[in-house]
């Protein structure tokens, strides 16, 4: 949030603006520090980032005094040549944002990194591979959604039928999950790995988790033969754990813990350590001999968390509006009556209504209770152990690809549920 009001014209009249660090004198005591953005309704406060990194906000009048000492400086970018190694394999990686594409510049952290400066932050990544670095889109991961997956799809289709053993996309950490499964759909035909990755932290911060991540990514894409879209995480706290999480059973479950990612009711595809070796834990698709995106998707498809005391009054023309509609359900997958109602008319309008459950671990269990078994006779469909995220990002695909999306949503395409249940693995 930028300044206004009188403030304004005080900085503007310095040439002062967010960024540069100034010498404030207030009531004839001078502070120094860099000014930072706006957070606040009052106008009049100014707030600076002190020599000793503590954030402080002063009222401002027009006694005010404001000297510029330095002006933000422009960052120019010094290209490091990165020349192919023989005997080493090819390996893309696409830049979308996120915070391991961010850095701090003394005011907030924002996307803007590019996938160029993050390999040349990591040298090291040349020993393992030669890497290519391609931007697409620099976004935080809120703002991504199905455009910005069939660009990511046909850009590894693109690199992967040029000649690279494997492609990486570097991402928000948020929704991480959603494009996972996306991708997942989109990619049945893979000649390697698509493997997505993010950080925690951004990457000018001492415990920034991006080295790690991205380190052992490329070491997982050398090493294994697996075709099929992950996504690799610390799986500690240390910086030495890492895991290989299926692009459909992985979900976010910590805000900012560097170990917020879990594979969801089953175990994480492969371990790597420090060191770069991996254990393989459970079974990967074969490559194919080529890379085929589909990228079709629909977006006439909503996902509805249900709630007590849900009036359906307020979803109808959510719902009537939609081509299909995926409820995480209370327990083994369950909704009020009064829910149960409107799903009944939506279904026979030829809406697809799909249940998962809102307790993420654990399947759906629609043959146990009255309740869930009358949801099934009117047409719900049961979904498993799926998540909430991956069903509604496979209606999606499903309303555009299959002919029949009510099949499609009961087949098991890309590992996205299974009858096998996992106790939680501590590696």
């Amino acid at each position: 949030m930028t300044y206004s009001g009188e403030l304004s014209k005080l900085l503007d009249s310095a040439g002062a603006k967010e960024g540069s660090v100034i010498s404030l004198t207030i009531d004839g005591k001078e502070y120094i520090g860099t000014i930072m953005p706006h957070g606040g309704n009052d106008e009049d406060i100014i707030v600076i980032k002190m020599k000793n990194g503590y954030y402080a906000g002063f009222r401002t009048d027009k006694r005010t005094k404001i000297k510029v000492i330095e002006q933000p400086s422009a960052k120019v970018k010094k290209a490091i040549e990165r020349k192919p190694k023989k005997g080493l394999p090819n390996i893309t990686l696409i830049g979308t944002g996120g915070t391991i594409g961010s850095r701090s510049d003394g005011t907030s952290v924002s996307p803007g990194l590019s996938a160029d400066s993050l390999l040349d932050l990591m040298p090291e990544l040349s020993d393992v591979a030669n890497m290519k670095a391609k931007d697409l889109i620099s976004e935080f991961s809120e703002n991504i959604g199905v455009k910005h997956w069939q660009e990511m799809a046909k850009a590894a289709e693109e690199e992967m039928n040029a000649g690279a053993s494997a492609v990486i996309i570097s991402h928000g950490t948020d929704t991480i999950g959603y494009t996972a499964a996306a991708l997942s759909f989109m990619l049945a035909e893979l000649s390697g790995p698509v493997v997505l990755v993010g950080s925690q932290r951004s990457t000018d911060r001492p415990s920034s988790d991006a080295y790690g991540n991205l380190l052992a990514s490329v070491r997982f894409c050398v090493s294994s033969k697996a075709a099929g879209v992950y996504v690799i995480m610390h799986d500690s706290m240390n910086d030495d754990s890492f895991a290989v999480h299926r692009g459909t059973r992985v979900r976010k479950m910590h805000t900012s813990r560097r170990d917020a990612f879990r594979s969801i009711n089953t175990i994480p595809v492969a371990h790597i350590d420090g060191t770069g070796k991996i254990t393989f834990r459970d079974e990967v698709p074969r490559p194919s001999p080529r890379t085929k995106a589909a990228t079709k998707m629909c977006k006439d498809a909503v996902l509805l968390h249900y709630y007590p005391e849900m009036d359906p009054a307020l979803f109808k023309n959510v719902i009537m509006g939609s081509k299909g509609v995926v409820i995480a359900g209370t327990g083994l997958g369950h909704v009020s009556d009064a829910m149960a109602s409107l799903l009944k008319g939506a279904i026979d309008k030829g809406i697809v209504v799909a249940m998962t459950s809102q307790c993420i671990n654990g399947p759906t269990g629609m043959n146990i209770y009255q309740t869930g078994r009358e949801l099934q006779r009117i047409g719900v469909i049961p979904m498993g152990d799926m998540l909430p995220e991956t069903a509604y990002v496979k209606l999606m695909w499903a309303l555009a690809n299959a002919k029949d999306p009510k099949e499609a949503m009961r087949k098991n395409v890309s590992y996205e549920t299974s009858e096998r249940r996992t106790v939680d693995v501590v590696w």
